[in-house]
């Protein structure tokens, strides 16, 4: 919580205001957080925390979801807006779980998340962890482009 709040005073003192698509937001450009999961689950604790949406959110990218209606069905509509505003009969695109997933290639698609399990179990200490949703030959085709865009173990 300490790093979540020294980050969040930082961005207050030397971030740089802007315009976007939800009004006026103070962001600082590449701004990192490490987190040790061995010290326990990183929650903010300093406002409610919907964690069964976070939690269903989760699952839904885990599995690959790409249309609100799955998200709903584990318990969050955290997505309809999105869909809703996108305008393709709740379909999303290839978000967030897609893209871990299904990664397109010439040759077919690639489960990110599986090869990432695979390689932490053989080769524990490669710097190759790594998982993204960033994808720049399908960000029109996502009803909203990532947010958090990779993951790195």
């Amino acid at each position: 919580m300490k790093q979540y709040l020294e980050g969040l005073q930082q961005i207050l003192d030397t971030g740089v205001d802007r315009m976007g698509r939800n009004g006026k937001t103070r962001a600082i450009f590449g701004m990192q957080m490490r987190y040790n999961m061995e010290d326990g689950f990183p929650a903010v604790t300093t406002k409610k925390l919907a964690f069964r949406s976070v939690k269903a959110e989760l699952l839904g990218f885990l599995r690959g979801y790409d249309h609100a209606e799955q998200f709903e069905k584990l318990g969050t509509q955290i997505w309809n807006a999105n869909a809703d505003a996108w305008g393709r009969d709740g379909y999303l695109g290839r978000i967030y779980g897609v893209q871990w997933r299904k990664w397109k290639t010439e040759e077919g698609t690639i489960d990110q998340l599986a090869k990432v399990i695979e390689q932490l179990q053989t080769n524990p200490h490669s710097r190759k962890h790594i998982v993204t949703a960033w994808n720049p030959a399908e960000l029109e085709e996502m009803a909203l482009t990532p947010c958090h865009m990779c993951f790195q173990f």
